[in-house]
C-alpha cells in the first residue's frame, strides 16, 4: 500500500525533508542562542551599573583589547598624563531628560598614544569655562571601557562645530585634531570631579535588548514554525497519497470529470412553396 514511498518522486520529497527540518531546527536554536547571550550581557551590565565600577576589578587597558562585544562595558584601568590642551566638549549629550555636554579629555598613555577620558557631563550649553581642569602630572585612571561611537550612535551630532567642539568620539574624529595617535576605544570614568556628574556606560552596538535582540527572538519563531510547516506538508501529501492507493487497491477509480454532450444539428425543414410564387408544382397540369 505504502510502495508509493519508493518512487522517485517521494524519494526526492524525503530528502528534502529530512534536510530540511535539520537546518531548520539548527538555525532558530542559533538565533535563540544569540537572543540569551544579548539577555545575559544586558543582565551582567544591569549589575555591574547597580554595583558601580570596582577598581580592583579593573583590568589593565591592554589586556581588554582589541574591544570584542565581550570587553565593551567593562572596568579598565591606565595611567597617563590629562593633556587639558587638547580637551573637547561633546555638545547635545542626554542625563536622563536633562541636556548637557560631555567633557572629553586625551591622557597621554606611556606608548604615545591618548585614550579619550569622558571625565563627567554638565548641564547646559557647552561652555569651556564651567569645565574644572583635570588632575596634573600622572594618573592613574579607572572607567568603563566603550565602543566608538558613529553617526547612528545615540546623541551623535554629524557636521560642522565650533572648535573646541566634537560631536562623535571616535578616534577617526579626534585623529585630525591632535597631533598623536588615539586609541579606537574610550573611557567613561564614574568618579567625576564636582561639579560634573559621571556619564553611565552605554550598550554596545549587537548588545543588550534592543530592536535587534527581539528580532533574533523573532526569527527563532519563524525558523521553528518553518520546521512546522515541512512536517505539515509531508503529511498531507502522504494521506493523500495513501489514500489514492488504498481506492485504488479496492478497485475504486477516481472519479473523472463528466463532459458535456455536444448538441447535433437539428434537420433543415422544408417548406411547401406558395402558390404563384413561380416555383415548380409538384403536380404536371393535365393536357
Amino acid at each position: 500500500m505504502y510502495r508509493f514511498l519508493l518512487t522517485p518522486r517521494w524519494w526526492v520529497i524525503n530528502l528534502f525533508v529530512l534536510l530540511s527540518i535539520p537546518v531548520c531546527l539548527f538555525m532558530g536554536s542559533w538565533q535563540l542562542s544569540r537572543f540569551e547571550d544579548r539577555v545575559d550581557s544586558h543582565q551582567a551590565r544591569q549589575e555591574r551599573s547597580a554595583e558601580g565600577t570596582a577598581e580592583a576589578d579593573a583590568r589593565p587597558l591592554d589586556d581588554l583589547l582589541p574591544l570584542t562585544q565581550e570587553t565593551a562595558g567593562q572596568p579598565a584601568r591606565t595611567t597617563g598624563s590629562y593633556d587639558a590642551g587638547h580637551e573637547f566638549l561633546v555638545p547635545g549629550r542626554h542625563l536622563g531628560d536633562r541636556e548637557g555636554f560631555y567633557v572629553l579629555t586625551p591622557l597621554r598613555t606611556g606608548d604615545g598614544r591618548a585614550l579619550p577620558v569622558v571625565r563627567g557631563w554638565l548641564p547646559g550649553e557647552a561652555d569651556p569655562a564651567r569645565v574644572p581642569a583635570p588632575p596634573a602630572g600622572e594618573v592613574s585612571v579607572t572607567g568603563v571601557l566603550q565602543a566608538p561611537e558613529s553617526q547612528s550612535s545615540p546623541g551623535a551630532v554629524g557636521g560642522a562645530l565650533p572648535k573646541g567642539q566634537v560631536g562623535i568620539i571616535s578616534a577617526a574624529t579626534l585623529v585630525n585634531l591632535v597631533p598623536y595617535e588615539v586609541y579606537d576605544v574610550w573611557i567613561t570614568v564614574q568618579r567625576a570631579q564636582e561639579p560634573m556628574e559621571a556619564v553611565p556606560p552605554v550598550a554596545a552596538a549587537g548588545t543588550g535588548l534592543d530592536l535587534k535582540a527581539f528580532q533574533n527572538l523573532g526569527y527563532t519563531a519563524q525558523w521553528f514554525v518553518f520546521a512546522g510547516f515541512v512536517v505539515f506538508m509531508w503529511y498531507r501529501l502522504f494521506r493523500r497519497e495513501a489514500e489514492t492507493a488504498r481506492d485504488l487497491a479496492l478497485g475504486i477509480e477516481a472519479p473523472t470529470e463528466p463532459t458535456e454532450p455536444t448538441a447535433e444539428p437539428s434537420p433543415v425543414r422544408e417548406e411547401p412553396a406558395a402558390a404563384g410564387s413561380g416555383a415548380p408544382s409538384a403536380e404536371k397540369s393535365a393536357p
